[in-house]
């Protein structure tokens, strides 16, 4: 009961403003509002008190210090279907396009060369709110997609009655331990004590797809697939950290996360492959800043996400009985371990950042961010509610300093406009269904405060 309940005050000061991040994948472009305005370039900085999110070898570097910012973010996203022959073509807009992102980091120095912190940070990217009714309540083709739960019309992109869309937070609470081993190089690690909270709302379209019910067909009653409500998992990982300076102007960094081990959503083991688990998928960071002239620093990162390793992330939506009906769905097609999944594939991120010190008291920051499309044409249908497709951000930033302990960070990001297209899964199930779109495009400005602490 303890555990519930400081989980769900966690989610609401730090998690639930957060479920909206869709920008290298589901993670953040970039993690404390520095890194934000160098396109996420951080692995070998030590600017502030998010070494836990970044490079936990980082924050032996960073001395004592409290960092609390917020992010205003905007996502748009729009999904589409055009060319049925079905009477199945719409187009809608999610509802929810305005988010504040909180952030909070902490270090303290033991001494000169060991050091204690915390980094606490988000990520999410599933938040979507598409309104219903873009296919009338007369239309056979979502009546037959319906006939395992009895839900009634008008129905939505996906054939489900009512709102369409989902919700996934992940809020990680990052303890960080660093230490100087000689006066170039630090290790760190950070313990990652991770909860996660997931809604899905207007999937009664694929109850055929489900395993049937003991002695029956698929039944709305035994429903563990939609308008569930929340759903909170726990779960726990490692993130490992290097720093080395190999000359007066060249920093190197690194930093590995191991996968983070979740539990189930039992209120979600029939749309997750894997009866429900929905872990979070390990990374590899590699960075350098270089001093490039006196005032000017330029650093670059290296990111892999392995979401493929992830079975609910990554099993395609497309299946081996694919292409032979009964119409209305295959059952026993969603929830097992190889089962549908979103298919999305595995990242590169490359991350590229500029500060330049204006004057004693102004930094300028300017950054560029491009990751691969984790989504492929033939998974668009699944991922309406998930489309997680932007590739190029720029941002820019400034730190000003307000005296001599304290800071003002500024940071602003663009995500262009992208999208995927691709044959509608429906069209494998005997419906002419046409080829459907998602796209997505984003905005966020954030300020941040800083404190020096004695």
């Amino acid at each position: 009961m303890k555990r519930t309940v400081l989980t769900s005050a966690l989610f609401a000061v730090f998690a639930i403003p957060t479920v909206a991040l869709a920008t290298d994948g589901y993670f953040s472009h970039g993690y404390g509002m520095k890194a934000k305005g160098m396109g996420g370039a951080a692995t070998a900085m030590a600017d502030d008190s998010f070494g836990g999110a970044n490079n936990p070898a980082s924050m032996v570097w960073a001395g004592d210090r409290l960092d609390v910012g917020v992010d205003l973010f905007s996502p748009k996203r729009d999904i589409s279907r055009s060319g049925s022959a079905a009477g199945i073509d719409g187009a809608v807009s999610s509802g929810s396009n305005l988010f504040l992102v909180p952030e909070f980091g902490y270090n303290r120095m033991i001494g000169g060369d060991m050091s204690i912190g915390v980094s606490v940070y988000g990520n999410g990217g599933m938040n979507t709110d598409f309104n219903g009714g873009q296919i009338p309540a007369t239309s056979p083709v979502c009546g037959g997609f319906n006939a395992a739960s009895g839900q009634a019309g008008p129905y939505n992109m996906l054939c489900g009655s009512g709102k369409l869309g989902m919700n996934l937070t992940q809020l990680i609470i990052a303890p960080t331990f660093a230490k100087k081993v000689n006066k170039d190089n630090s290790f760190g690690v950070s313990l990652l004590l991770a909860a996660q909270q997931f809604k899905a709302e207007g999937l009664s379209g694929f109850f055929g797809f489900t395993s049937p019910a003991a002695g029956g067909p698929p039944a709305y009653a035994n429903n563990n697939l939609t308008d569930r409500g929340n759903d909170t998992t726990y779960g726990y990982g490692l993130k490992l950290g290097w720093m080395g300076k190999v000359s007066d102007t060249v920093t190197l960094g690194a930093s590995y996360t191991s996968k983070v081990k979740m539990g189930k959503f039992k209120k979600y083991q029939d749309l997750f492959a894997g009866q429900g688990y929905f872990d979070m998928p390990d990374s590899l960071n590699l960075g350098i800043a270089v001093q490039a002239m006196p005032k000017l620093t330029v650093a670059a990162d290296y990111q892999r996400i392995n979401y493929s390793g992830i079975r609910s992330i990554a099993n395609p939506s497309t299946t081996a009985g694919d292409g032979l009906p009964p119409f209305g769905g295959i059952p026993n097609t969603l929830g097992c371990d190889s089962c549908r999944g979103f298919g999305w594939s595995s990242v590169n991120v490359f991350k590229l950042g500029a500060e330049y010190q204006y004057n004693p008291n102004l930094i300028l920051r300017a950054g560029y961010n491009h990751t691969d499309n984790p989504i492929q044409a033939r998974d668009v249908t699944f991922n309406m509610i998930a489309p997680g497709v932007v590739k190029d951000h720029l941002t820019l930033g400034f730190t000003y300093d307000l005296s001599k302990d304290s800071e003002l960070t500024m940071a602003y990001m663009h995500a262009f406009k992208n999208s995927v297209q691709g044959p509608s899964l429906f069209n494998a199930f005997g419906v002419p269904a046409g080829t459907e779109t998602i796209r997505m495009y984003e905005n966020s400005l954030g300020i941040a405060y800083s404190m020096k602490l004695k």
